[in-house]
């Protein structure tokens, strides 16, 4: 099951902490020796990879405060241990890890920064 999101543009969408969005690959649909694989069996692998379209700031540092100079003007700003995930890497991912959503009739998945084995990073993807 998956959550449907009736919004018109992705930009909009705003990934918390160290979450990532990813646009799944399309499985493989047969085998090397040509035999045709069912969509179940493709979606009971462990193993998933996907492009990643938004990333969160990261991993939250609490905020240092000088307890010992009560007069200083208290500031709560956020600071981030930045995600080593990018915009348009490909990853592979655990795929019961994350959480399904469907946007504009297509599939996404939201992932932990944790639940990524791996990233291919092509410098000149998009070049």
């Amino acid at each position: 099951m998956s959550l449907q999101i009736e919004e018109k543009d992705l930009e909009k969408f705003i990934m918390v902490g160290d979450r990532v969005l990813i646009k799944p690959k399309n499985p493989l649909s047969q085998t090397q020796t040509g035999l045709y694989l069912p969509p179940s069996v493709q979606e009971n692998e462990k193993i998933h990879s996907g492009y990643i379209v938004k990333v969160g700031p990261g991993y939250p540092i609490p905020a240092m405060t000088d307890v010992d100079e009560p007069w200083k003007e208290q500031k709560d700003e956020v600071k981030y241990v930045p995600l080593q995930a990018k915009v348009g890497d490909l990853a592979v991912y655990l795929h019961k890890s994350g959480w399904e959503i469907e946007f504009n009739k297509e599939k996404y998945v939201i992932l932990p920064h944790s639940s990524i084995l791996m990233i291919i990073r092509d410098e000149g993807l998009f070049e």
